[in-house]
C-alpha cells in the first residue's frame, strides 16, 4: 500500500513537473520576438477568421515558430472568440503576446490621406480615387452631386473639406473620410467667424469660406495672407470688382488648358470678377486654417492692388494706387525679362 502511494506521488510530481514544463515552454514561446524583418509585416484578416487560421497565415510567412502554442494559448484565455477581423502590422520586436492583444483591441494598421490646402473637389476625389486603401462609393466628380452624396447643408461641396491628414482603416469608404474632413472644416469655419473682426462686408460664414478660398489660391506665404485679404476686402467695400484669376480660371473647369488670356477675362461666367461685383457664388478650392483667419482678420492697410514681384519667393508687390500698381507690374515684367536672359 506505501509502495502505490509512493508511486501516486512520485507520478502526480511527474505530472507536475511536466505541466510546469509546458507553462515554461508555452511562455518562451509567446514572449520571443516574432520572426520580423527590416520591414513591418501586414496581414489582413478577413472576418470569420478563426484564431487558429491566423495562427497558420503567419507560420506560412514564417513570422509565427509556434503556431499551436499560440493557438491554444488564445483558446484557453478565451481570446481566440474576441479576434477582430481588420488589416494589422507587425513591427520588429512584436512578440506573439503582444500581437494577440493587437487583434483582440483590434488595433488594426491606418492608411493615410492628406488633403492638400488649395485642392479643388475634383482634387480631393482624384486622390481618394487613387488611395487603394478607400472603398469607392462616390461615382460623380460634380461638386453639386458630392454634396447631394454627403447630405451637405449647401448644394455646393466646393470649399466644404479641411485640407488636413486623415488616417483610417482599410475598407473606410470615401464617403466616411469626405465627412470627416467636412466635419473638420465645420469647426474651423466656426472659429474663424466668431473671431472674426467687425465691420466685414459679408453676412454669413460661407462668405468668409469663399474669401479665404480665393486668399489660398493667391499667395503661399503666410505672412501675405491677411494682406491679399485685406485687398479684397477693400474692393468689396468700395465695390470694385475683386478682378482675381483664379476665380477666373475656376470658372473655365476643364476648358482652362495652362493659359489664361485675355479673352479668358472677358468671357462673362458667374466666377468671373472681372466682368462681375461682389464674390464669386461658391468657393473656388480648399482653404487652410491660416487663410481662414486672413480672411476673418484681414489686414487693415489701405493697398487695393497686388502683383507678384517675380521672385522665386512667391511673394507680391502691394500697392494703394493704380499708378503704383502700373509701377509694379513694370518691375514685375522687368523682372521676368531678367529671369529670361
Amino acid at each position: 500500500m506505501q509502495g502505490l502511494r509512493r508511486w501516486a506521488i512520485v507520478f502526480g510530481a511527474v505530472v507536475l513537473l511536466g505541466f510546469a514544463a509546458a507553462i515554461v515552454l508555452l511562455r518562451q514561446n509567446l514572449t520571443a520576438s516574432m520572426s520580423i524583418g527590416d520591414e513591418p509585416v501586414v496581414i489582413d484578416i478577413g472576418s470569420g477568421t478563426s484564431l487558429r487560421g491566423v495562427a497558420a497565415l503567419l507560420a506560412e510567412q514564417g513570422v509565427l515558430s509556434h503556431p499551436r502554442s499560440f493557438a491554444l494559448y488564445g483558446r484557453f484565455t478565451g481570446r481566440a472568440a474576441r479576434v477582430q477581423a481588420g488589416e494589422y502590422e507587425i513591427h520588429g520586436g512584436t512578440t506573439p503576446l503582444e500581437f494577440l492583444e493587437q487583434l483582440v483591441s483590434g488595433q488594426v494598421k491606418l492608411h493615410a490621406l492628406t488633403i492638400v490646402e488649395g485642392w479643388t473637389v475634383n482634387d480631393l476625389l482624384v486622390a481618394l480615387r487613387r488611395n487603394p486603401a478607400v472603398a469607392q462609393t462616390i461615382e460623380s466628380a460634380n461638386p453639386v452631386v458630392v454634396a447631394e452624396a454627403l447630405g451637405l447643408d449647401v448644394d455646393h461641396a466646393e470649399g466644404q473639406f479641411f485640407p488636413d491628414t486623415y488616417r483610417f482603416p482599410k475598407g473606410t469608404s470615401d464617403i466616411e473620410i469626405l465627412s470627416q474632413a467636412h466635419d473638420l472644416l465645420l469647426e474651423r469655419l466656426d472659429e474663424a467667424w466668431r473671431s472674426r473682426r467687425s465691420g466685414l462686408p459679408f453676412d454669413t460664414p460661407y462668405d468668409l469660406l469663399i474669401l479665404a478660398s480665393i486668399v489660398e489660391r493667391e499667395t503661399a506665404l503666410d505672412e501675405e495672407r491677411p494682406l491679399v485679404a485685406g485687398v479684397f476686402v477693400r474692393r468689396l467695400e468700395k465695390r470694385m470688382r475683386l478682378q482675381t484669376d483664379p476665380t477666373v480660371i475656376y470658372g473655365l473647369g476643364q476648358d482652362f488648358d495652362g493659359n489664361l488670356t485675355r479673352q479668358h477675362l472677358k468671357n462673362d461666367t458667374p466666377y468671373n470678377t472681372y466682368t462681375r461685383r461682389g464674390l464669386p457664388p461658391t468657393p473656388i478650392g480648399l482653404p487652410g486654417e491660416l487663410s481662414l483667419r486672413a480672411a476673418a482678420n484681414p489686414d487693415q492697410g489701405v493697398a487695393l492692388y497686388f502683383v507678384a514681384t517675380g521672385n522665386d519667393d512667391g511673394s507680391h508687390f502691394f500697392t494703394a494706387t493704380l499708378e503704383e500698381h502700373n509701377a509694379a507690374v513694370v518691375k514685375y515684367l522687368a523682372r521676368l525679362r531678367e529671369r529670361k536672359e
